[in-house]
């Protein structure tokens, strides 16, 4: 059995939640009660998640936020992961791939030194380049399928001439990729219309799904049609409608209450899939 699919599973049944919180935590736009913090983006991501670990059964650190501070960011990566519930999901949104011996490399990096749980990797330099991280067989490796935003009409959507997308195959690839449940994909919650076909094709794989907030993605169409026969195997990633709540904070209590509110609003939203 999977130990990161396993353990994840547990505690979306046992929240009844598929809320994946994610921390794509960027200094120009988090509240000025952080600023004044000798780590601001760690204080803050601290308060998002104390905020939300009652509702969330997953986190999603995008690394792009993070290495673009330098040394500063990655220290903030590593705590803010040290910092995260041990019974939740961490996910890498780091979107690697390259050729095998690079590739091997970046799931080092990711599994073994820093000890993610999961990782979303890139499909579109083949089999060999994807072939050293399905190698970690108790990890949940997120290949991108049919992400979220406009430009996924430009290769995703296209269709060859046998009249099949380029996304229905990749999912058939990673059907093939797949070891001891370790395969997921990455699923627009903007993309409702194939999702319900992507998961009737693919009833076993996880399914993470983004877009959901700031993108325009629905919630509800995303747990009903995402979620496996078992309202399990699919994470619903909302990163900027639950981290940056309106309003002015002058404590961090009230920021974390903010946050807290939204993640049980979300959270309610979920409960028709249990």
């Amino acid at each position: 059995m999977n130990a990161a699919r396993n353990k994840v599973n547990e505690q979306i049944s046992a929240k009844s939640s598929l809320l994946c919180v994610g921390l794509d935590s960027d200094p120009e736009k988090i509240p000025q009660v952080f600023h004044g913090m000798e780590r601001p983006v760690l204080e803050f991501n601290r308060a998002v998640i104390r905020a939300t670990r009652e509702h969330a059964v997953a986190y999603k650190i995008n690394t792009a936020f993070y290495e673009a501070r330098g040394l500063e960011g990655m220290r903030d990566m590593q705590e803010t992961l040290e910092n995260l519930p041990c019974e939740s999901l961490s996910i890498a949104d780091a979107k690697r791939a390259d050729i095998g011996n690079t590739s091997k490399k970046y799931a080092e990096a990711f599994f073994d030194h820093w000890g993610f749980d999961a990782l979303t990797v890139a499909p579109y330099m083949g089999t060999d380049s994807l072939e050293p991280f399905f190698a970690y067989d108790q990890k949940l490796i997120f290949v991108l399928c049919l992400t979220s935003n406009p430009g996924s009409a430009d290769f995703e959507e296209q269709q060859f001439q046998s009249g099949a997308t380029l996304y229905e195959t990749v999912l058939g690839k990673v059907l093939e990729w797949e070891r001891n449940d370790n395969a997921g994909i990455v699923v627009g919650a903007t993309k409702g219309g194939q999702l319900s076909d992507i998961r009737r094709v693919a009833p076993e794989l996880f399914f993470l799904i983004p877009g959901v907030g700031a993108q325009g993605g629905s919630l509800h169409e995303s747990a009903a049609l995402g979620a496996d026969a078992n309202s399990q195997s699919a994470l619903i990633n909302v990163s900027r409608g639950i981290i940056y709540p309106e309003g002015s904070f002058d404590s961090l209590e009230t920021f974390e209450d903010a946050v807290s509110m939204k993640a049980a609003m979300l959270h309610d939203e979920m409960q028709s899939v249990f």
